[in-house]
């Protein structure tokens, strides 16, 4: 009998491609084993088993495996169809969510090796010089791969002269896998056998008598063997002894010592105890509310003020799943998150908390999913942004998605475009697990489920230790403005509010939702703005850098002196971002520490930790951000709060725009006076009678979701309707034109009024590719599966028309 494997490719296909297999790898393969396979010319992939079968593919000749790379299966039965449900879901390929699921280090790639034709004879006269050159250094080694032949030739484009060298006979090309993860390993040393009794110790010592520092390194070595009875690192023997390596390397050249190696992860936690805090009676009322829901829904929204003390209700719910032998998978919108949170689940749980983000490498991603699949003690507790939601979890109890209301959930590019909210909740169906969402703001649609019936609720309204709620008050800038009372962008409100705290000792953060010194560089004489080349879009002003710089595509220049249409040194900045705000605030308090926290001060693994450590430890006075400071960050010493301009927030071209500023500035509001003496934040805007902003300082967040739920109801948006977003985007503008009326044609047949558009977005071109939306609304009784079926005919009709098919499709469901 003939046997067949179905693979799934970490790319975009929309099936599993299908491969030979013999009796015996039949026998051996299960579906989640790797194995590595030929795909295309000349590549070589790696693949996913899915499922071994005797039925022949029609369309093609199937091509053999070119082998097995696993043991055991690395991906779980339940992962794997959880992955299918977001495939289907969010009309994507599963290779693509392969591809976004797995660590980089686990997708082996082939990598081109160069090897010399040994049957033929070529005359060196007949070779260019850098094919010399190549030749030559194939002389003296066996096979070359690419990286060497671009430090050979001092060059990035090497492959026309291989292709060269590969008419002309001389070169031989093969695809050569090569394993990505490289395991940590640490250097021990003991004292061999032959010297462990004390006759041949004495012994020992008495001839190291002319090497002092050896024979220190020896007693250092003894004296920790007997007090601790385990192993030795090298570094921790150098760093207790006072020797250097080379001595160490010399006793081990002796054959005093044996060096041995111990693989170990590359996240160690040496967590101390925390005191645990005693939960107030409201929080006690809340647990129990919690826990009573979940015996009726698999789905239960936390309602609590900023404050109010969610994690440490988290930690007893935790608690719970340790104690039933359960994993539990605690979800933060930002990594900026996880440090705080990591140190003090840490100091509660130890080891046995993992963390899981893109900040991490490849090979300690790998370290966290083995650990998972091994189901260790060291990955009972996993924190992560919305990736680790892919994760192979065995036994899972409890998904915690903290801040649920936060955009950050949703992945937008590359595809799967899920909602790691939503995704979270599925999960959990496939575990029996519940799902607790936690928000100071939740979403509309997280509280429209609430208030339906659909998941419990649980409301938190006091404080923790009964810390009243921040003072809110308004600032209106036109007034400041007139009365001339302004200094820069700060009122004089702000400004002797700012003084006050610092006098007493508190922080501040100031928030201001715009990074880089100013968003718009204008020429005062003719008006002109330096745009973006590649976007529709104006260039940024960075003065730290002294450059102007593209926030969509990374394009930078140098800061322009003379306006390049009329030539005058007329060039001034117009608005403001958070590195502006930065030096003024340098200029007003000299005495204060002013420090920013934004994506530009951020970047590396260790940004966040960094300056939020700092901060912690109030070695800054000031803190500037973006909506990084929003999330849930807990600073014990912040009394004033300072937003610097509301109205960029609530004058967005998007539906959301008013729910989201609630959100973010209630956010913000929450991160002063978390202690017992009253914060006050402080908000400036040319429209202070807006009802947002009457909503945020009077915290009427039941009030802003009735009017925002009315008007969704009055003009067709979620929760009430569901969103599918169509992009289409080419560089050709005729092209993307012509393909967008045609496509929104095709749905208008089908949906008739329920397709908005198309309609250019406000940055139409990004990356020098013009983009155009479709927004198909679903009513509350029209079937979302067969939706996307028709969606997806359309597309694929679409994909058949032949002017059309290099404009890029981009299916976008559930678009909040």
């Amino acid at each position: 009998m003939t046997h067949y494997l179905d693979v799934i490719l970490p790319i975009p296909l929309q099936k599993a491609f299908t491969y030979h297999i013999t009796e015996a790898e039949a026998d051996f393969i299960t579906t989640g084993i790797r194995v590595a396979v030929p795909f295309g010319k000349s590549k070589i992939y790696t693949a996913l088993a899915y499922k071994v079968h005797n039925k022949a593919p029609t369309a093609y000749e199937p091509k053999t495996i070119h082998q097995i790379l696993d043991e055991k299966p690395i991906v779980t039965e339940k992962q794997l169809k959880h992955w299918e449900w977001i495939a289907e879901y969010y009309m994507c390929s599963l290779g693509e969510v392969l591809r976004a699921a797995m660590p980089n280090a686990f997708i082996l790639e082939s990598e081109t090796v160069l090897s010399k034709n040994e049957g033929i004879d070529i005359a060196d006269t007949s070779l260019k010089d850098d094919e010399f050159l190549i030749y030559d250094a194939l002389q003296y080694q066996s096979s070359l791969k690419i990286e060497d032949v671009i430090s050979i030739l001092d060059r990035k484009r090497v492959l026309p002269v291989i292709n060269s060298l590969v008419e002309k006979g001389v070169l031989q090309l093969q695809e050569e896998l090569y394993e990505k993860y490289q395991p940590k390993l640490v250097r021990y040393v003991k004292l061999r056998e032959e010297y462990r009794s004390e006759n041949q110790l004495q012994e020992l010592l008495a001839d190291l008598n002319r090497a002092p520092k050896q024979r220190d390194v020896i007693m250092t070595l003894f004296a920790i063997e007997t007090a601790l009875h385990k192993p030795i690192k090298v570094s921790e023997l150098v760093e207790r002894s006072g020797a250097s390596t080379a001595i160490v390397k010399a006793l081990i050249d002796k054959e005093v010592l044996d060096e041995y190696y111990i693989q170990t992860d590359r996240t160690q936690y040496e967590g101390k105890e925390a005191l645990r805090l005693e939960l107030s009676t409201e929080q006690k009322q809340a647990l129990k509310a919690i826990e009573d829901c979940f015996l009726e829904k698999s789905v239960t929204l936390l309602h609590g003020v900023t404050s109010s003390g969610k994690t440490e209700i988290y930690v007893k719910l935790i608690e719970a799943q340790l104690a039933l032998g359960k994993q539990t998978l605690y979800l933060l919108p930002e990594i900026a998150l996880t440090t705080q949170l990591v140190q003090r689940l840490q100091a509660y749980f130890g080891e046995k908390v993992a963390v899981f983000h893109s900040r991490y490498s490849g090979n300690e991603r790998v370290e966290v999913w083995r650990n998972l699949l091994e189901k260790a003690d060291k990955a009972q507790i996993v924190i992560g942004a919305r990736s680790a939601l892919l994760l192979p979890f065995s036994n899972l109890g409890l998904i915690i998605v903290d801040e649920e209301h936060e955009q950050s959930y949703k992945q937008f590019d590359p595809a799967p475009r899920y909602h790691a909210r939503d995704a979270a909740i599925v999960l959990a169906n496939y575990h029996k697990a519940k799902t607790l969402l936690g928000s100071a703001t939740p979403s509309l649609e997280s509280y429209f489920n609430a208030s339906e019936g659909k998941y419990g609720l649980v409301e938190l309204n006091i404080r923790y230790n009964n810390v009243l709620l921040p003072d809110i008050e308004l600032i209106d800038l036109a007034d400041k403005y007139k009365r001339k009372r302004m200094k820069g962008h700060f009122s004089d409100r702000l400004i002797e509010e700012m003084q006050e705290a610092l006098d007493d000792g508190f922080q501040i953060i100031l928030f201001q939702n715009r990074r880089g010194f100013s968003p718009i560089v204008e020429c005062l004489t003719c008006g002109t703005s330096p745009q973006c080349p590649n976007c529709d879009v104006s260039l940024t002003y960075h003065q730290y850098r002294d450059q102007l710089r593209c926030h969509y595509c990374g394009y930078n220049t140098v800061m322009i002196k003379n306006c390049q249409a009329c030539g005058n040194a007329t060039m001034d900045t117009k608005g403001f971002g958070t590195e502006q705000i930065e030096s003024e605030a340098k200029v007003l308090f000299p005495d204060a520490n002013v420090a920013r926290m934004d994506l530009d001060t951020t970047r590396g693994k260790f940004g966040f930790e960094r300056l939020i450590s700092k901060f912690e430890q109030r070695d800054i006075d000031i803190l500037v951000g973006t909506q990084m400071l929003t999330k849930g960050l807990d600073f014990r010493f912040v009394k004033l709060v300072g937003i610097m301009n509301a109205d960029n927030l609530l004058n967005f071209p998007d539906f959301r725009a008013h729910e989201r500023s609630y959100q973010l500035m209630s956010q913000v509001s929450g991160r002063a006076g978390r202690t017992d003496i009253r914060g006050k934040v402080l908000i400036q805007t040319y429209n202070p009678h807006h009802k947002i902003l009457q909503q945020v300082s009077t915290n009427a967040y039941k009030e802003m979701y009735m009017e925002q739920l009315n008007e969704r109801y009055n003009y067709r948006y979620p929760p009430i309707f569901r969103l599918i977003r169509i992009t289409l985007k080419h560089k050709d503008y005729n092209r993307v034109n012509m393909a967008s009326d045609w496509f929104a044609k095709s749905l208008r047949q089908v949906f008739k009024t329920h397709v908005l558009g198309p309609e250019f977005p406000p940055v139409s071109r990004i990356r020098n590719r013009f983009i155009k939306n479709i927004l198909v609304k679903i009513p509350p009784g029209q079937s979302l599966g067969k939706t996307k079926e028709a969606i997806a005919k359309i597309d694929s009709s679409f994909n058949a028309v032949k002017d059309f098919r290099a404009v890029r499709v981009i299916i976008n469901v559930d678009n909040y």
